[in-house]
């Protein structure tokens, strides 16, 4: 069924998240459960794994970062970054249990996202720095001082459990809204598309073209490459 197929009381599927969007998302689950892992479990081989693992993260990152300002509309961040009076009402809202359809994220979930990625973005790049004095030290560990050093493998360490009670309140934000305001907010994470009722008004998104998308993961994993191991080295 088109967007615009539905009648009054019908429901309709909208595009929502593109692929490249989706892939991200469900990349960075995948990784950051690896980096967990690898983090606690130590070992030689857990951590060259974990620093790969984290590459990638920052990499993904890069494209994620140049997709919101370039990518499509619903995954832009002036699309969901709003202000505190926004966020304020639609948590006002959601205490009412009241349904705003929205395409894309809400002014409370686009807070998220953001916190998300700046919480991902310190942990990486803390972790080029870093230095656990045992297996692993940063690429670009040996470009600072020792005190350099020692703050960032600070900070990666107590970042992290950061992360993880921002990855507990957003999954469990997801599951109130499936639950409680019947909303399923991982259906279109994974198809791409949400079902809404045909008598909101709400449209879908134009998804942008794919080869900007290739070209951007292009440049993400060049510009890791250059740092690590064309900087870090030399």
């Amino acid at each position: 069924m088109r967007d615009s197929d539905a009648g009054p009381g019908e429901i309709r599927k909208i595009r929502v998240w593109d692929l490249p969007t989706r892939l991200f998302h469900w990349s960075i689950v995948l990784l950051v459960g690896v980096l967990w892992y690898t983090g606690k479990t130590g070992g030689l081989d857990e951590m060259t794994i974990h620093m790969w693992a984290g590459y990638a993260v920052l990499a993904l990152l890069l494209f994620r970062l140049a997709w919101g300002v370039i990518g499509t509309r619903s995954s832009r961040f002036a699309e969901f970054v709003r202000g505190p009076v926004s966020a304020f009402r639609y948590a006002r809202g959601l205490a009412r249990r009241e349904k705003r359809p929205v395409v894309g994220h809400n002014p409370l979930g686009g807070w998220m996202v953001v916190l998300l990625l700046i919480s991902l973005l310190v942990q990486t790049m803390s972790g080029l720095f870093a230095d656990d004095e045992i297996f692993t030290t940063g690429p670009l560990a040996g470009k600072v001082s020792g005190e350099v050093v020692s703050f960032m493998t600070w900070v990666h360490d107590g970042n992290f459990n950061l992360l993880l009670a921002l990855a507990a309140v957003h999954v469990t934000a997801v599951l109130l809204y499936r639950f409680v305001l019947r909303d399923n907010l991982i259906r279109p994470m994974i198809t791409g598309r949400k079902v809404v009722p045909a008598d909101t008004g709400v449209e879908g998104v134009r998804f942008a073209a794919s080869w900007l998308a290739v070209l951007l993961s292009l440049l993400a994993a060049a510009a890791v490459y250059g740092l690590v191991f064309v900087y870090g080295s030399g």
